[in-house]
């Protein structure tokens, strides 16, 4: 008989992770260069289910604890060791990697960061190169790209294996925005343009088309908090996306359902989100919570 696959006989699945176990095994490994969050795990899981073996450096610190069950290789190394990164990735014969999750700005303003993560030779040379007069994100994503590069490990777009947890055009749940809403996103949309290519934040709060609040440095969670206190009043809508440049290698915006949450919570009854450019981290579950807590989502083109 051929030796083919019957279409009706099953994919065999590891029973702690639901993943298959015996998909091609031809496609060379994945390297994943995991911070914090949960988008890690998306990756690994869809990288998984597309054949590619996983292998993850979790920064230290920083990586989710469910992330080492879901990789075929893990190892940490603090996120100022990139020497030690490229090793581990090198050692097991990795040319193609994605880096998702970030490192928490507030830890990279820690004023004793250089005690609690000692920074190698590699880091030390590429902040005095490249880094020492500009630590914007972008700068610092294009220049670690670069780094690995130079060292024979390519740098992916991070949402090659995520496609479906994308934000996409039009209402996305059960939820419609009223017209006061629509005409808040209307209003501003071309403002959180204007932030996102200044490279200030991704998110901001509108109301009554009035901009209540920017996201900066403290994030979007803190920008939410931040906007309940300066809107007494339901019905605010949140806007969310990156710049058109945005390099899709690190650092995609996201929301999850604690995002969905914390805005009802603090009165916000609408999510605008860039079409392609946002990531809903387990979109169905992200879609099903604002249906429950009356959030409309939408997608904007």
């Amino acid at each position: 008989m051929n030796s083919t696959r019957s279409s009706l006989q099953p994919l065999r699945t590891d029973l702690r992770t639901n993943l298959p176990t015996d998909l091609p095994t031809h496609l060379p490994p994945l390297g994943l260069i995991a911070g914090n969050g949960q988008l890690p795990l998306l990756v690994a899981r869809g990288a998984k289910a597309a054949g590619r073996r996983v292998v993850a450096v979790g920064l230290r610190d920083q990586f989710d604890a469910a992330l080492p069950a879901l990789c075929d290789e893990f190892s940490q190394a603090g996120w100022l060791r990139m020497g030690k990164w490229i090793r581990l990735l090198r050692r097991a014969g990795v040319h193609e990697a994605v880096m998702v999750g970030g490192v928490s700005k507030r830890r990279m303003h820690d004023p004793l960061k250089l005690l609690r993560q000692i920074p190698d030779l590699r880091a030390l040379w590429l902040w005095y190169r490249r880094l020492r007069h500009d630590r914007r994100n972008a700068a610092v994503l294009a220049a670690v790209a670069d780094e690995l590069a130079n060292s024979g490990v390519t740098l992916m777009d991070s949402t090659t294996y995520i496609q479906e947890h994308l934000a996409t055009l039009g209402v996305m749940g059960t939820v419609t925005p009223s017209a006061a809403q629509q005409a808040d996103i209307a209003f501003g949309w071309p403002i959180i343009s204007q932030v996102c290519e200044l490279d200030v934040g991704q998110s901001i709060a509108v109301r009554d088309r009035d901009t209540i609040a920017v996201e900066a440095v403290e994030g979007t969670d803190a920008m939410i908090d931040r906007a309940s206190t300066l809107c007494r009043s339901r019905g605010w809508t949140l806007l969310k996306t990156s710049s058109g440049n945005h390099d899709r290698r690190a650092d995609v915006p996201t929301v999850g359902v604690a995002t969905i949450e914390r805005l009802a919570k603090a009165g916000g009854t609408c999510l605008a989100l860039g079409v392609g450019r946002v990531i809903l981290i387990e979109k169905p579950l992200v879609i099903a919570a604002a249906n429950k807590l009356g959030v409309a989502v939408v997608g904007v083109a």
